[in-house]
């Protein structure tokens, strides 16, 4: 093996860490298989002292229970608490029936058993805990499932996450007013007095000392990437000085973690800071640890058989049928469609890290014992393992992109308005797309309605957001951020075309394993003609590739897959060729039109003829024919024809064909046309036995997802930037998909979509152009 220096491109790998999406069941399992179920039962104890001695147990306690107070706090950042504002009447219907519900089928069985026969006292005190459980569905845990399952984003997701908000109102409420009443109940007046004085000047003191100190800190590192360490640590200590203040006053530790995370704002630059640096350590490190230790504690054998099992294991049960039908039969009264309504209410069943706590402070506390705890545990992790694939198998947020007609700059006649979805994830994405836009042929009788939404990734935060962004944000200030720049340079587009283009801006916040959602919920309500993505890669300034982000690289890949429409990729070389400048000030954008064949070679020519008008942009079509190529296609020989007439007439835009006999020759006519063009356009897809590509493997291909001729441009040291454009396939209006569209879902659809509307008209002037086809 000779070992030395590898010459030619390359690229630097990073290390990617992730958190299982089945975290919980697997450390849980092996928990109990380490625990007194099987090796603690099957081997002497001896050995298994060896392994978990009792100095060793008390160290790795005390570890699993800090992972859990910052893991707490670390969902408290994720919560904001302005979401209270956007919880509709559909979701706060479904999260008091969700909770309520579970209660109420518990409670009425408890008083007829309880009348019927006579129950242990173990089994009287744990009852009430049980039921109480099962009616919670909090914020954390939802959420988190939701993001394991990536529809965080989906229509169906952020219902799920406002239902969970009213739930966890309702269970903070629930138990203050209990805790109250058993100090009144149990305790002298002066004892209630106190307590509930304490909590109150340990409310006040995070929220009035504890979070202007931390947000000063922030404020004072604001011209760093990066948190000062000093600055962290003290984060650190106040977390921990609230966990053990907490408990001294008669709270859990975790509980005064968490209250401060609330308190904290979420996202950036504070938010997805300390996320950032705790959430390797205490999620992915220390909170396996406690989970697991709960299994350690479980003994499985405990739980089997007996009358008292019997009994506890019908309450818990109970719980989650009331769970579900709490939430199934609002869901279907305020208008889901059957099987959503039936995917929502398994997923407010599901449980997670927040009752494995509240089962093991239970454990500890006395109030349940070994049989109840084992119980409650089994049964939590039977019921997530089974609805999770259930929900994943009947709920496909791609299903409402499923386009009810055809939407393509083939099929849409000039004079129609072209409506285009922009997506930007960088300021940096900004002037090639404009220079795009420019010359996509923007007049009165040919108007433009743009729609940017700028993706941002979900740090720092528990919920997905999705929002318009507001004329009165647009304005431009020194310390503006890169959004702000993006929507201030749109503006301005649209001002200098005004009459001709109208903007309407969203920004986008999710996870980037989801976030092909937004983008398709977007295209799919504003009926979009063709959504723009920007490629993964980003060149420097001497072509060499500056930047690569895999993760945008799976959200493209996505769109094309599911989108409702027409998807163009656009390899941005634009940094290469300088800044942009309005097509009116160049003596001309010289357009280069690749066309080879098929559907989307066809939608590719349809954007390039509407550029072909506009009185700066030359247009150069190159159609690629076989030696022994027949024409047979009469579409695309129309449609040649007449683009042909249409550039002898204007005069400035040219047409060339070139025979080539395999795709070794089509590769060298496409390096031929360096320093050609300012912009090359090209289909996504070509039949893989086309002569065009024969002797081309896919198997070298560093981008399949742009096809193999969009992958040899990609690839190439060429500095015109390229559009790969894909038609809408015909198979994205499944059979019998319209008759099965009810007006429920239609309306349902539109109450969630209606927040997402700030209320401006964004549709161009037609009055010049109705006065002059009346004329």
């Amino acid at each position: 093996m000779t070992v030395g220096a590898v010459t030619g491109p390359f690229s630097k790998e990073g290390m990617v860490c992730q958190y299982p999406p089945m975290m919980i069941p697997s450390n849980v399992g092996a928990g109990i298989i380490m625990g007194p179920t099987i090796l603690g039962r099957c081997t002497s104890q001896h050995p298994m002292q060896k392994l978990f001695p009792m100095t060793g147990k008390v160290v790795l306690q005390t570890a699993a229970n800090v992972g859990f107070n910052l893991h707490l706090f670390l969902l408290g950042i994720r919560m904001d608490a302005s979401m209270l504002k956007k919880v509709g009447g559909s979701a706060a219907l479904i999260g008091t029936m969700g909770y309520a519900m579970p209660f109420t089928f518990a409670g009425l069985t408890y008083y007829t058993v309880s009348h019927v026969m006579t129950l242990d006292r173990t089994i009287t005190t744990s009852i009430p805990f049980i039921i109480a459980i099962g009616s919670i569905s909090t914020f954390p845990v939802i959420t988190s499932h939701l993001a394991d399952l990536q529809i965080l984003n989906s229509e169906l997701g952020r219902l799920a996450t406002y239902i969970s908000i009213i739930g966890d109102l309702w269970s903070f409420g629930t138990i203050l007013t209990t805790t109250a009443l058993g100090l009144i109940e149990h305790g002298s007046k002066w004892m209630s007095f106190w307590a509930l004085f304490w909590i109150t000047i340990f409310v006040t003191t995070i929220i009035f000392i504890f979070r202007p100190f931390i947000i000063w800190l922030t404020k004072s590192n604001s011209q760093e990437e990066t948190m000062r360490e000093t600055h962290f640590i003290i984060v650190l200590v106040i977390v921990m000085a609230c966990g053990f203040s907490a408990e001294v006053i008669g709270l859990h530790a975790a509980f005064g973690s968490f209250l401060l995370g609330v308190a904290l704002p979420d996202g950036p630059p504070l938010g997805s800071a300390l996320v950032q640096k705790l959430d390797t350590i205490a999620t992915g490190l220390l909170l396996p640890v406690f989970i697991a230790i709960s299994g350690l504690q479980t003994d499985l054998l405990s739980a089997a058989g007996g009358h008292s099992s019997a009994i506890t294991e019908l309450f818990i049960v109970l719980g989650y049928i009331g769970k579900f039908m709490g939430t199934l039969l609002p869901a279907l009264f305020c208008g889901l469609p059957y099987w959503e309504a039936v995917t929502l209410a398994l997923i407010m069943c599901c449980k997670g890290v927040i009752e494995v706590a509240a089962y093991i402070m239970w454990k500890d506390a006395g109030i349940i014992d070994d049989q109840v705890f084992a119980l409650l545990l089994v049964t939590m992790l039977i019921v997530s393992g089974v609805a999770r694939p259930m929900v994943a198998h009947l709920y496909d947020p791609a299903k409402r992109y499923m386009a009810y007609g055809r939407r393509t700059m083939l099929e849409s006649h000039n004079s129609i308005q072209l409506r285009i979805l922009i997506c930007v994830h960088q300021e940096d994405n900004v002037p090639t797309i404009l220079s795009l836009l420019d010359a996509s042929n923007s007049t009165r009788l040919t108007p433009i309605s743009i729609f940017v939404l700028h993706l941002m990734e979900l740090t720092g935060s528990a919920a997905a957001v999705l929002v318009p962004h507001l004329r009165t944000q647009s304005q431009s200030t020194p310390n503006a951020t890169g959004a702000e720049h993006t929507v201030s340079a749109f503006r301005q587009f649209e001002q200098q075309h005004q009459g001709n283009v109208a903007v309407q801006h969203f920004t986008a916040i999710a996870p980037y394993a989801s976030m092909h959602n937004d983008i398709c919920s977007i295209a799919q309500d504003k009926r979009t003609t063709i959504v723009i993505l920007p490629f993964h890669k980003r060149w420097a300034i001497d072509g060499r590739v500056g930047l690569s982000n895999p993760s945008i690289r799976t959200v493209n890949i996505k769109v094309i897959k599911k989108a409702p429409c027409s998807v163009g990729v656009l390899i941005d070389r634009g940094q290469i060729g300088g800044k942009w400048s309005s097509l009116t000030s160049r003596s001309s954008y010289r357009v280069g039109l690749l066309f080879f064949s098929g559907a989307d070679d066809l939608e590719a020519f349809a954007y390039g003829r509407r550029m072909a008008q506009h009185p700066h942009v030359n247009l150069t079509v190159i159609r690629f024919l076989h030696e022994c190529q027949t024409h047979e296609k009469k579409l695309e020989d129309e449609l040649i024809c007449e683009y042909r007439a249409n550039a002898l007439m204007m005069g400035k835009n040219r047409y060339k064909e070139k025979i080539v006999g395999d795709g070794v020759e089509t590769t060298q006519a496409i390096h031929a046309m360096e320093g050609d063009f300012d912009l090359v356009i090209v289909g996504r897809y070509h039949e893989p036995n086309s002569p065009f590509i024969r002797g081309l493997s896919t198997e070298w291909c560093e981008c399949p997802e742009l096809g193999l001729i969009g992958d040899i441009l990609a690839s190439s040291d060429s500095q015109f930037s390229v559009l790969v454009v894909q038609q809408q396939p015909d198979g994205s209006v499944p059979p019998g998909m319209l008759s099965t569209v009810t007006s429920k879902n239609k309306s349902f659809g539109s109450k969630l979509a209606s927040e997402f509307s700030d209320g401006e008209d964004f549709t161009p002037d037609y009055s010049k152009l109705v006065l002059e086809v009346g004329e």
